[in-house]
């Protein structure tokens, strides 16, 4: 008895690890399964006999020679601590409910099938908690009508596949077209964007995702650069956008209403802050690029002075002047 016991406890064993080989987002052999799974093709072949009876979509990809499980359809259970259940069902609840993510608004019906599955006891808890929590957000682009144009993004990224874009450019500029090599997807702020090589700049450049006017799907492939990470892609940008030269040192200089304010957040990798006698705050960063961190300084308004670069210093300058003009001038648009 405890031999026949032993025997079906590996077998359970082995079919959980080989879901989730099936699961991996790439098709698979029944060699390479019975490899990694230490066993015989025939045990293979009974072990995906069993997942169909059960009613698991199992396919066969004739293209790449293999079996697939999509991910979506199962998952393993999951022994959660009362801590990572509820901090899955509070930003579930958050970024799908809420929709302050665009396009996650599954993660909502995730969070009612992850409360489902617990314990009763466990779930009356968390839910009496995960309503003590809110998380707000920046404001961001809801990105409506544009559904399909990410889901086909992430397809060609996970396919390793070109496609042709209509992009229309910000503050009215005419629209283009270009065969876009896709890379990764980055979700920054209030929007999505697409980073990729576009053959119209021969060069790696970001897109708005709310503002691909149209998508096609090409046959070409490609190849992402091994050196190529989002990081390294950035560099030192305030934001998202790299400017080309050598990263330039700012220094600020915030008064004390809002010196505080400033030196709590962690704005930039690079960030130094230094209080001054008087309460004030000297702030110093390198960036690549002034334009982006220009338009963040002049939030702080009058409370700001910008001490170098001189570059920098006069672009504020002249923008204050146009500003302060504007309202001088007594005129309404």
């Amino acid at each position: 008895m405890a031999k026949e016991t032993k025997s079906g406890i590996k077998r359970i064993e082995r079919l959980i690890k080989l879901l989730g080989l099936l699961q991996g987002g790439r098709p698979r052999n029944v060699d390479s399964l019975a490899t990694d799974c230490d066993v015989h093709r025939r045990t293979i072949f009974r072990d995906l006999e069993t997942f169909r009876r059960c009613g698991l979509p199992l396919t066969y990809d004739d293209q790449r020679q293999g079996y697939i499980l999509p991910a979506q359809h199962f998952l393993p259970p999951t022994n959660f601590s009362a801590n990572e259940a509820l901090a899955l069902i509070v930003l579930c609840h958050e970024m799908g409910a809420r929709q302050q993510l665009p396009f996650y608004e599954a993660v909502r019906s995730a969070a009612v099938k992850l409360e489902n599955s617990l314990p009763p006891r466990l779930r009356d808890e968390i839910s009496q908690v995960a309503n003590a929590v809110h998380i707000q957000l920046e404001p961001t682009n809801p990105l409506d009508d544009h559904q399909d144009n990410y889901e086909q993004l992430v397809a060609a990224i996970s396919r390793r596949q070109a496609v042709r874009i209509t992009y229309q450019p910000p503050a009215g500029e005419d629209a283009f077209s270009t065969k876009l090599s896709p890379y990764q997807l980055l979700f920054s702020r209030r929007s999505w964007y697409v980073i990729g090589r576009s053959s119209l700049h021969r060069s790696r450049r970001t897109f708005n995702v709310g503002r691909i006017v149209s998508l096609e799907q090409l046959t070409d492939t490609f190849r992402v650069p091994k050196n190529f990470s989002i990081e390294r892609y950035l560099g030192n940008a305030w934001h998202m956008i790299p400017e080309p030269g050598p990263d330039r040192k700012v220094v600020v200089h915030f008064d004390q209403l809002v010196a505080a304010n400033v030196a709590e957040v962690v704005w930039h990798r690079t960030q130094k802050t230094e209080f001054q006698a008087d309460g004030s705050l000297r702030f110093e960063v390198t960036v690549s690029g002034l334009c982006e961190i220009s338009w963040w300084i002049m939030g702080y308004g009058d409370q700001a002075e910008v001490q170098q670069p001189k570059q920098l210093r006069k672009m504020i300058a002249d923008r204050a002047k146009r500003l302060a003009q504007r309202y001088e001038s007594g005129r309404r648009r």
